[in-house]
Protein backbone atom coordinates (compact mmCIF):
# COMPACT_ATOMS: atom_id res chain seq x y z
CA UNK A 1 0.00 0.00 0.00
CA UNK A 2 2.79 2.40 0.92
CA UNK A 3 4.90 1.92 -2.17
CA UNK A 4 2.63 3.63 -4.70
CA UNK A 5 1.26 6.55 -2.72
CA UNK A 6 4.46 6.98 -0.67
CA UNK A 7 6.77 7.29 -3.69
CA UNK A 8 4.41 9.73 -5.36
CA UNK A 9 4.32 11.81 -2.20
CA UNK A 10 8.13 11.91 -1.92
CA UNK A 11 8.33 13.12 -5.52
CA UNK A 12 5.71 15.78 -4.82
CA UNK A 13 7.56 16.84 -1.68
CA UNK A 14 10.78 17.33 -3.66
CA UNK A 15 8.94 19.44 -6.21
CA UNK A 16 7.29 21.37 -3.38
CA UNK A 17 10.65 22.17 -1.77
CA UNK A 18 12.12 23.31 -5.09
CA UNK A 19 9.11 25.54 -5.76
CA UNK A 20 9.37 26.91 -2.22
CA UNK A 21 13.03 27.85 -2.63
CA UNK A 22 12.32 29.62 -5.92
CA UNK A 23 9.34 31.50 -4.46
CA UNK A 24 11.19 32.40 -1.26
CA UNK A 25 14.17 33.74 -3.21
CA UNK A 26 11.91 35.77 -5.46
CA UNK A 27 10.06 37.32 -2.53
CA UNK A 28 13.26 38.09 -0.61
CA UNK A 29 14.58 39.97 -3.61
CA UNK A 30 11.63 42.33 -3.31
CA UNK A 31 13.34 44.57 -0.75
CA UNK A 32 11.75 47.75 -2.10
CA UNK A 33 8.04 47.06 -2.65
CA UNK A 34 5.68 49.72 -3.89
CA UNK A 35 5.05 51.10 -0.41
CA UNK A 36 7.02 50.77 2.83
CA UNK A 37 5.51 51.41 6.25
CA UNK A 38 8.15 52.11 8.90
CA UNK A 39 6.88 51.53 12.44
CA UNK A 40 8.83 54.59 13.60
CA UNK A 41 6.52 56.75 11.50
CA UNK A 42 3.66 55.50 13.67
CA UNK A 43 5.33 56.25 17.00
CA UNK A 44 7.42 53.14 17.65
CA UNK A 45 10.31 53.61 20.06
CA UNK A 46 13.22 51.15 20.25
CA UNK A 47 14.09 51.69 23.91
CA UNK A 48 13.03 48.21 25.12
CA UNK A 49 10.60 49.77 27.62
CA UNK A 50 7.85 51.68 25.79
CA UNK A 51 4.85 49.59 24.71
CA UNK A 52 4.83 49.65 20.91
CA UNK A 53 1.74 47.53 20.28
CA UNK A 54 -0.42 50.43 19.08
CA UNK A 55 2.35 51.85 16.91
CA UNK A 56 2.88 48.46 15.30
CA UNK A 57 -0.86 48.03 14.78
CA UNK A 58 -1.05 51.46 13.17
CA UNK A 59 1.67 50.52 10.69
CA UNK A 60 0.03 47.13 10.05
CA UNK A 61 -3.42 48.60 9.43
CA UNK A 62 -1.97 51.15 7.01
CA UNK A 63 -0.06 48.44 5.12
CA UNK A 64 -3.04 46.08 5.11
CA UNK A 65 -5.40 48.72 3.75
CA UNK A 66 -2.92 49.68 1.02
CA UNK A 67 -2.55 47.92 -2.34
CA UNK A 68 0.02 46.04 -4.37
CA UNK A 69 3.25 44.78 -2.79
CA UNK A 70 3.82 46.39 0.60
CA UNK A 71 6.33 46.17 3.43
CA UNK A 72 6.05 46.81 7.14
CA UNK A 73 9.56 47.65 8.33
CA UNK A 74 10.95 47.25 11.87
CA UNK A 75 14.51 48.58 11.95
CA UNK A 76 17.30 47.53 14.32
CA UNK A 77 16.69 48.04 18.01
CA UNK A 78 14.70 46.45 20.83
CA UNK A 79 10.95 47.04 20.80
CA UNK A 80 8.82 46.15 23.83
CA UNK A 81 5.48 44.74 22.74
CA UNK A 82 2.32 43.77 24.60
CA UNK A 83 0.09 41.09 22.99
CA UNK A 84 -0.93 42.10 19.47
CA UNK A 85 -2.84 40.57 16.57
CA UNK A 86 -1.93 41.43 12.99
CA UNK A 87 -5.02 40.34 11.10
CA UNK A 88 -6.51 40.62 7.64
CA UNK A 89 -7.93 40.20 5.19
CA UNK A 90 -5.83 42.72 3.29
CA UNK A 91 -8.11 42.76 0.27
CA UNK A 92 -6.06 44.84 -2.17
CA UNK A 93 -2.59 43.69 -1.16
CA UNK A 94 -0.74 41.19 -3.35
CA UNK A 95 2.09 40.46 -0.89
CA UNK A 96 2.77 41.85 2.56
CA UNK A 97 6.34 41.63 3.88
CA UNK A 98 6.80 41.96 7.64
CA UNK A 99 10.50 42.85 7.66
CA UNK A 100 11.80 42.41 11.18
CA UNK A 101 15.37 43.58 11.55
CA UNK A 102 15.24 44.36 15.25
CA UNK A 103 14.25 42.42 18.37
CA UNK A 104 10.72 42.23 19.74
CA UNK A 105 10.53 41.86 23.52
CA UNK A 106 7.42 40.32 25.11
CA UNK A 107 5.59 41.53 28.20
CA UNK A 108 5.92 39.26 31.21
CA UNK A 109 2.57 40.31 32.70
CA UNK A 110 0.38 37.25 32.11
CA UNK A 111 -2.76 39.26 32.94
CA UNK A 112 -2.41 41.02 29.58
CA UNK A 113 -2.78 37.82 27.58
CA UNK A 114 -6.23 36.68 26.49
CA UNK A 115 -6.65 33.29 28.20
CA UNK A 116 -2.99 32.54 27.57
CA UNK A 117 -3.60 32.65 23.83
CA UNK A 118 -0.52 34.11 22.14
CA UNK A 119 1.86 37.03 22.22
CA UNK A 120 1.80 37.80 18.49
CA UNK A 121 -0.67 36.54 15.92
CA UNK A 122 -0.62 36.81 12.14
CA UNK A 123 -4.08 35.89 10.91
CA UNK A 124 -6.31 35.69 7.82
CA UNK A 125 -3.77 37.01 5.31
CA UNK A 126 -2.70 35.75 1.90
CA UNK A 127 0.87 36.28 0.65
CA UNK A 128 2.57 37.13 3.95
CA UNK A 129 6.36 37.04 4.20
CA UNK A 130 8.04 37.26 7.61
CA UNK A 131 11.77 37.87 7.23
CA UNK A 132 14.63 40.23 8.07
CA UNK A 133 16.79 38.23 10.47
CA UNK A 134 15.15 39.67 13.58
CA UNK A 135 14.28 38.01 16.88
CA UNK A 136 11.17 37.29 18.94
CA UNK A 137 12.14 37.23 22.62
CA UNK A 138 9.30 35.71 24.65
CA UNK A 139 10.93 36.27 28.08
CA UNK A 140 9.58 32.88 29.08
CA UNK A 141 11.72 32.44 32.19
CA UNK A 142 9.32 34.74 34.03
CA UNK A 143 6.37 32.47 33.18
CA UNK A 144 7.63 28.87 33.17
CA UNK A 145 7.00 28.47 36.90
CA UNK A 146 3.28 29.02 36.20
CA UNK A 147 3.07 26.23 33.60
CA UNK A 148 0.69 23.57 34.96
CA UNK A 149 0.71 21.34 31.87
CA UNK A 150 3.44 18.96 33.11
CA UNK A 151 1.20 18.05 36.09
CA UNK A 152 -2.36 18.44 34.72
CA UNK A 153 -3.84 16.67 31.70
CA UNK A 154 -6.17 19.61 30.99
CA UNK A 155 -4.21 22.71 31.91
CA UNK A 156 -4.17 26.46 31.49
CA UNK A 157 -1.89 27.05 28.50
CA UNK A 158 0.67 29.83 28.57
CA UNK A 159 1.02 32.19 25.59
CA UNK A 160 2.59 30.98 22.36
CA UNK A 161 5.20 33.45 21.10
CA UNK A 162 4.04 33.64 17.46
CA UNK A 163 0.87 32.08 16.07
CA UNK A 164 0.13 31.85 12.35
CA UNK A 165 -3.64 31.54 12.00
CA UNK A 166 -5.58 30.78 8.81
CA UNK A 167 -2.91 32.03 6.42
CA UNK A 168 -2.43 31.17 2.75
CA UNK A 169 0.83 31.23 0.77
CA UNK A 170 3.13 32.21 3.63
CA UNK A 171 6.93 32.42 3.72
CA UNK A 172 8.96 32.69 6.91
CA UNK A 173 12.68 33.09 6.35
CA UNK A 174 15.66 33.80 8.59
CA UNK A 175 13.75 34.54 11.81
CA UNK A 176 14.89 33.79 15.37
CA UNK A 177 12.93 32.98 18.51
CA UNK A 178 14.30 32.71 22.04
CA UNK A 179 12.75 31.77 25.37
CA UNK A 180 9.04 31.54 24.57
CA UNK A 181 6.54 31.14 27.40
CA UNK A 182 5.05 28.13 25.56
CA UNK A 183 5.60 27.19 21.88
CA UNK A 184 8.02 29.24 19.80
CA UNK A 185 5.73 29.10 16.73
CA UNK A 186 2.30 27.59 16.09
CA UNK A 187 0.88 27.00 12.60
CA UNK A 188 -2.91 26.60 12.78
CA UNK A 189 -5.30 26.29 9.87
CA UNK A 190 -2.72 27.36 7.28
CA UNK A 191 -2.35 26.35 3.64
CA UNK A 192 0.95 26.45 1.74
CA UNK A 193 3.18 27.54 4.61
CA UNK A 194 6.96 27.59 4.04
CA UNK A 195 9.61 28.23 6.72
CA UNK A 196 13.40 28.00 6.42
CA UNK A 197 16.63 29.29 7.96
CA UNK A 198 14.90 29.50 11.34
CA UNK A 199 16.68 29.51 14.70
CA UNK A 200 14.92 28.63 17.96
CA UNK A 201 16.48 28.39 21.40
CA UNK A 202 15.24 27.78 24.93
CA UNK A 203 16.71 25.93 27.93
CA UNK A 204 16.53 22.15 27.91
CA UNK A 205 14.31 22.19 31.01
CA UNK A 206 11.88 24.86 29.79
CA UNK A 207 8.38 23.27 29.74
CA UNK A 208 6.31 22.86 26.57
CA UNK A 209 8.58 25.05 24.47
CA UNK A 210 7.95 23.22 21.19
CA UNK A 211 9.85 24.75 18.31
CA UNK A 212 7.14 24.62 15.63
CA UNK A 213 3.71 23.09 16.28
CA UNK A 214 1.59 22.36 13.19
CA UNK A 215 -2.10 21.50 13.31
CA UNK A 216 -5.15 21.67 11.04
CA UNK A 217 -2.84 22.64 8.18
CA UNK A 218 -1.83 21.38 4.74
CA UNK A 219 1.10 21.98 2.41
CA UNK A 220 3.66 22.85 5.10
CA UNK A 221 7.43 22.88 4.49
CA UNK A 222 9.92 23.32 7.34
CA UNK A 223 13.48 23.35 6.00
CA UNK A 224 17.08 24.01 7.01
CA UNK A 225 16.56 25.22 10.58
CA UNK A 226 18.21 24.87 14.00
CA UNK A 227 16.05 24.12 17.04
CA UNK A 228 17.37 23.85 20.59
CA UNK A 229 14.54 23.75 23.08
CA UNK A 230 12.79 22.08 26.02
CA UNK A 231 10.16 20.05 24.16
CA UNK A 232 9.52 18.77 20.62
CA UNK A 233 11.63 20.48 17.98
CA UNK A 234 8.69 20.00 15.60
CA UNK A 235 5.29 18.62 16.60
CA UNK A 236 2.48 17.71 14.23
CA UNK A 237 -1.06 17.79 15.55
CA UNK A 238 -4.36 16.48 14.27
CA UNK A 239 -6.05 17.18 10.93
CA UNK A 240 -2.72 17.84 9.21
CA UNK A 241 -1.68 16.64 5.76
CA UNK A 242 1.12 17.06 3.22
CA UNK A 243 3.96 18.13 5.50
CA UNK A 244 7.62 18.06 4.41
CA UNK A 245 10.31 18.51 7.07
CA UNK A 246 13.98 18.44 6.05
CA UNK A 247 17.46 19.42 7.22
CA UNK A 248 16.44 20.15 10.79
CA UNK A 249 19.17 20.19 13.45
CA UNK A 250 17.39 19.25 16.67
CA UNK A 251 18.80 19.16 20.19
CA UNK A 252 18.40 19.52 22.99
CA UNK A 253 14.70 18.77 22.84
CA UNK A 254 12.24 15.91 22.57
CA UNK A 255 12.79 15.11 18.90
CA UNK A 256 10.32 15.39 16.01
CA UNK A 257 6.87 14.13 16.95
CA UNK A 258 3.53 13.33 15.42
CA UNK A 259 1.15 13.95 18.28
CA UNK A 260 0.15 13.75 20.85
CA UNK A 261 -3.10 12.58 19.26
CA UNK A 262 -6.31 11.14 20.62
CA UNK A 263 -6.71 13.48 23.58
CA UNK A 264 -9.78 15.41 22.38
CA UNK A 265 -13.04 14.42 20.62
CA UNK A 266 -13.36 14.58 16.84
CA UNK A 267 -9.70 14.99 15.97
CA UNK A 268 -8.87 14.87 12.27
CA UNK A 269 -6.49 12.44 10.59
CA UNK A 270 -2.77 12.93 9.98
CA UNK A 271 -1.39 11.72 6.66
CA UNK A 272 1.26 12.25 3.99
CA UNK A 273 4.16 13.33 6.20
CA UNK A 274 7.78 13.18 4.99
CA UNK A 275 10.66 13.82 7.42
CA UNK A 276 14.17 13.41 6.04
CA UNK A 277 17.79 14.55 6.15
CA UNK A 278 17.65 15.61 9.81
CA UNK A 279 20.20 15.49 12.62
CA UNK A 280 19.30 14.92 16.27
CA UNK A 281 21.71 15.21 19.17
CA UNK A 282 21.12 14.56 22.88
CA UNK A 283 17.34 14.56 22.53
CA UNK A 284 15.01 12.53 24.75
CA UNK A 285 13.35 11.04 21.65
CA UNK A 286 14.16 10.79 17.98
CA UNK A 287 11.25 10.30 15.57
CA UNK A 288 8.10 9.67 17.57
CA UNK A 289 4.39 9.01 17.08
CA UNK A 290 2.45 9.39 20.33
CA UNK A 291 -1.23 8.83 21.06
CA UNK A 292 -3.25 8.85 24.27
CA UNK A 293 -5.04 5.83 25.66
CA UNK A 294 -8.84 5.97 25.99
CA UNK A 295 -9.22 8.28 22.99
CA UNK A 296 -12.68 9.88 22.97
CA UNK A 297 -13.05 9.23 19.21
CA UNK A 298 -11.33 7.44 16.33
CA UNK A 299 -8.75 8.93 13.97
CA UNK A 300 -5.81 7.73 11.89
CA UNK A 301 -2.14 8.32 11.09
CA UNK A 302 -1.09 7.03 7.68
CA UNK A 303 1.57 7.37 4.95
CA UNK A 304 4.43 8.59 7.14
CA UNK A 305 8.06 8.43 5.99
CA UNK A 306 11.25 9.02 7.98
CA UNK A 307 14.37 8.88 5.84
CA UNK A 308 18.08 9.59 6.34
CA UNK A 309 17.93 10.65 9.98
CA UNK A 310 21.20 10.84 11.93
CA UNK A 311 21.07 10.27 15.70
CA UNK A 312 23.74 11.09 18.30
CA UNK A 313 23.12 9.94 21.88
CA UNK A 314 19.35 10.02 21.41
CA UNK A 315 16.94 8.38 23.84
CA UNK A 316 14.24 6.33 22.07
CA UNK A 317 15.52 6.99 18.51
CA UNK A 318 12.50 5.29 16.89
CA UNK A 319 9.33 5.16 18.93
CA UNK A 320 5.62 4.62 18.46
CA UNK A 321 3.94 5.10 21.84
CA UNK A 322 0.20 4.46 21.94
CA UNK A 323 0.14 4.52 25.74
CA UNK A 324 1.31 8.12 25.92
CA UNK A 325 0.63 9.60 29.34
CA UNK A 326 3.30 12.07 30.48
CA UNK A 327 3.97 12.30 34.21
CA UNK A 328 1.22 9.76 34.98
CA UNK A 329 -1.59 12.18 34.14
CA UNK A 330 -4.00 9.34 33.25
CA UNK A 331 -6.31 7.68 35.76
CA UNK A 332 -6.83 3.93 36.02
CA UNK A 333 -9.86 3.94 33.72
CA UNK A 334 -7.84 5.67 30.99
CA UNK A 335 -5.19 2.98 31.16
CA UNK A 336 -7.76 0.20 30.70
CA UNK A 337 -9.02 1.48 27.32
CA UNK A 338 -6.69 1.23 24.27
CA UNK A 339 -5.98 4.14 21.99
CA UNK A 340 -8.49 4.55 19.15
CA UNK A 341 -5.93 6.15 16.84
CA UNK A 342 -5.00 3.76 14.02
CA UNK A 343 -1.45 3.87 12.65
CA UNK A 344 -0.54 2.41 9.25
CA UNK A 345 1.89 2.67 6.35
CA UNK A 346 4.87 4.04 8.27
CA UNK A 347 8.35 3.74 6.76
CA UNK A 348 11.69 4.17 8.53
CA UNK A 349 14.67 4.16 6.14
CA UNK A 350 18.39 4.84 6.73
CA UNK A 351 18.20 5.89 10.36
CA UNK A 352 21.66 5.64 11.86
CA UNK A 353 23.71 6.68 14.87
CA UNK A 354 23.75 6.08 18.61
CA UNK A 355 21.01 5.46 21.14
CA UNK A 356 21.21 6.71 24.73
CA UNK A 357 18.81 3.93 25.76
CA UNK A 358 19.33 0.16 25.38
CA UNK A 359 16.00 -0.14 23.54
CA UNK A 360 16.65 1.74 20.31
CA UNK A 361 13.38 0.80 18.56
CA UNK A 362 10.03 0.81 20.36
CA UNK A 363 6.83 -0.01 18.49
CA UNK A 364 4.26 0.00 21.30
CA UNK A 365 0.98 0.00 19.41
CA UNK A 366 -2.65 -0.14 20.48
CA UNK A 367 -4.04 -3.58 21.34
CA UNK A 368 -7.42 -2.33 20.14
CA UNK A 369 -6.16 -1.23 16.70
CA UNK A 370 -2.73 -2.78 16.02
CA UNK A 371 -0.32 -0.86 13.80
CA UNK A 372 -0.34 -2.01 10.18
CA UNK A 373 2.45 -2.07 7.58
CA UNK A 374 5.32 -0.66 9.64
CA UNK A 375 8.45 -0.89 7.48
CA UNK A 376 12.03 -0.59 8.75
CA UNK A 377 14.89 -0.55 6.24
CA UNK A 378 18.62 -0.07 6.81
CA UNK A 379 18.49 0.82 10.51
CA UNK A 380 21.77 1.00 12.44
CA UNK A 381 21.41 2.33 15.98
CA UNK A 382 24.11 1.34 18.44
CA UNK A 383 23.67 1.70 22.19
CA UNK A 384 26.22 4.09 23.71
CA UNK A 385 26.56 1.77 26.72
CA UNK A 386 28.45 -0.75 24.62
CA UNK A 387 25.93 -3.58 24.88
CA UNK A 388 23.89 -4.57 21.81
CA UNK A 389 20.84 -2.38 21.34
CA UNK A 390 17.42 -4.04 21.33
CA UNK A 391 13.98 -3.56 19.80
CA UNK A 392 10.56 -3.88 21.40
CA UNK A 393 7.36 -4.54 19.45
CA UNK A 394 3.78 -4.91 20.69
CA UNK A 395 0.67 -5.14 18.49
CA UNK A 396 2.64 -4.06 15.42
CA UNK A 397 2.67 -5.71 12.00
CA UNK A 398 6.21 -5.02 10.87
CA UNK A 399 8.53 -5.66 7.95
CA UNK A 400 12.33 -5.46 8.13
CA UNK A 401 14.85 -5.25 5.30
CA UNK A 402 18.53 -4.47 4.87
CA UNK A 403 21.03 -4.25 7.71
CA UNK A 404 19.29 -4.04 11.10
CA UNK A 405 20.83 -2.90 14.38
CA UNK A 406 19.08 -3.70 16.67
CA UNK A 407 17.93 -7.11 15.48
CA UNK A 408 14.28 -7.18 14.37
CA UNK A 409 11.55 -7.96 16.89
CA UNK A 410 8.42 -9.99 16.20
Amino acid sequence: MWQGSGKVFIQLASVLLCAFEVAATARRLVVSPTTTFDVRSYGACADGITDNSQAFLGAWNAACSSSGDVMLFIPAGTYFLNPVKFTGPCSNVNTLTFYLKGKLKASTDLRLYDKGDEWIQFGHVKGLTLTGGGTFDGHGSAAWAYNQCPTKKYCHILPVSVKFMSLNDTIVYGIKSVNPKFFHFAVLGCQNFRASKMYMKAPEDSPNTDGIHITRSSGVVIHDSIIKTGDDCVSIGHNTTNVFISEITCGPGHGISIGSLGKYPDEGDVRDILIRDCYMSNTTNGVRIKTWQNSPSSSSVTNITYENIQMSNVGNPIIIDQTYCPDNLCDRDDRKVPSRVSISDVRYKAINGTSASPVAVTLNCSPGIPCQNINLENIQLNYVGGEPSTAFCAFARTRFSGPMIPLPCN
